[in-house]
């Protein structure tokens, strides 16, 4: 234990502003993620479920406009910046074993990824993927900020490419099956290519625009037991964590490595000129409210139809990305101004405790939602989610502050020390100086 204690970065060591951005975007996480907790595949389709006029509609638009996909970007560029904190502390501490740890570290969230998807019942977690990309960032520590930016950059193009694919294709498949129809309807016997390209158009149909009957089998899972939400999940969850994994490799190690990046050049540490952060405003705001404001009408001028989904793809990156920096750049002048300082307190406590406040959404939505809680899984409107969100929102502001005059950690983030340092690790306030300071 004494080893563990004198090779750690002091308490007072924290980058307070950097755990109040992760508390914003840990806020921002359940904000998106409420939809998947509350209403049946209705995520980014607003006519499925939940209503998608007046109230319903401007919910949806907003969120399409100014949030989708930013939060997950910010906290995974967050992610990134913290194993460059980790390392570079262990590593100037003189410790030998920084590999042993870092691997050890991200293997466990690994575990505890799937833990949270399984027995707490949440598909959408991103634990799993945050451990497994990890894996492949520790030789990649000591490149210079320019040469994480071009491989982070390098990383969403390919993103974005699967994106347009994903767009042509629907379009082409689209196309095919509509020569099918034609020919059927003129009286022609298809062949079986033609029968192949309708099945694979209504395949999609069916995944994009479920039926009534594939929505009342998930409302009937999801209102039922704990037994009988497990099982519906637990095919999704092995799909998730295999292809999905696979699918957004890339996102998420881009993510990561522009925020390594702009750790080390000093952006994120606060070390650039006030203008660069308004310029960050400036420009991300201007092209990612555009982008998405020109994505938003393309879907609802083609009636929320299964192509103006898919054919907003093509921007899709440059929308969101642009959205994430200038978010980013409002946090960090946000940081830097003073003002509200008790706000940033409890928003920097949020985001200390993320880990534990992360599964603590998935178990009280879980509670609130499913069948063995309070049920209401399909039975709120779509702007009804966020009085959900708002009230986790606020008792966590209050609650984390007051738990961390108490303890050094959350217990998650206990747990999770404890089994990376293989040793008990001080949770009350006054036991023994914490291990490190480097960020969840």
């Amino acid at each position: 234990m004494t080893e563990i204690h004198a090779a750690s970065a002091p308490v007072r060591e924290r980058l307070t502003h950097i755990d109040m951005i992760r508390g914003v975007a840990l806020f921002g996480i359940l904000l998106m993620n409420v939809t998947s907790f509350g209403l049946p595949s209705s995520y980014s389709d607003p006519t499925i479920w939940g209503g998608a006029t007046g109230a319903n509609f401007w919910a949806w638009a907003v969120i399409q406009v100014f949030f989708e996909g930013t939060q997950r970007g910010m906290f995974s560029m967050l992610f990134g910046a913290g194993l460059i904190l980790l390392t570079s502390r262990l590593e100037a501490s003189g410790r030998t074993d920084t590999a042993d740890i870092y691997y050890r570290r991200n293997l466990w969230l690994i575990g505890f990824g799937v833990i949270h998807s399984y027995l707490l019942l949440w598909t959408g977690e991103i634990l799993f993927y945050y451990g497994c990309a990890a894996l492949f960032l520790f030789a990649l520590r000591n490149l210079p900020p320019r040469t994480l930016l071009t491989m982070a950059a390098a990383g969403l193009a390919i993103g974005a490419l699967w994106n347009g694919l994903d767009s042509y294709n629907a379009d082409d498949a689209w196309r095919k099956a509509s020569a099918a129809q034609a020919a059927a309807a003129s009286g022609t016997t298809l062949t079986p290519d033609q029968q192949d390209d309708l099945e694979a158009w209504k395949k999609l149909e069916s995944d994009l625009k479920p039926d009534q009957r594939a929505l009342d089998k998930k409302l009937a899972a999801y209102r039922g037991s704990y037994a009988e939400v497990f099982m519906h999940q637990a095919p999704l969850n092995a799909h998730y964590q295999s292809w999905w994994n696979y699918r957004y490799f890339f996102d998420v190690v881009a993510m990561m490595l522009a925020g390594m990046a702009l750790f080390k050049n000093g952006v994120l540490r606060l070390k650039s000129p006030t203008s660069a952060y308004v310029a960050m405003v400036a420009a991300g705001y201007t092209i990612g409210i555009a982008v998405n404001y020109y994505e938003l009408r393309i879907i609802v001028d083609g009636q929320y139809s299964i192509l103006s989904f898919l054919r907003s793809l093509w921007t899709y990156d440059l929308g969101r990305i642009a959205m994430t920096i200038g978010h980013l750049g409002a946090l960090l002048l946000f940081a830097r101004s003073g003002w509200l300082p008790w706000l940033r307190r409890s928003l920097a406590a949020v985001g200390q405790l993320a880990l534990s406040n992360y599964v603590t959404h998935s178990l009280v939505c879980a509670l609130v939602f499913y069948g063995f809680g309070l049920g209401w899984y399909g039975h709120l409107e779509r702007h009804q989610l966020y009085f959900v969100v708002f009230a986790i929102w606020i008792a966590q502001l209050i609650i984390s502050p007051i738990w961390l005059a108490r303890f050094q950690f959350g217990p998650v983030e206990w747990l999770w020390r404890s089994l990376t340092y293989t040793a008990k690790q001080p949770f009350r306030r006054g036991q023994a100086a914490a291990t490190d300071s480097a960020a969840a």
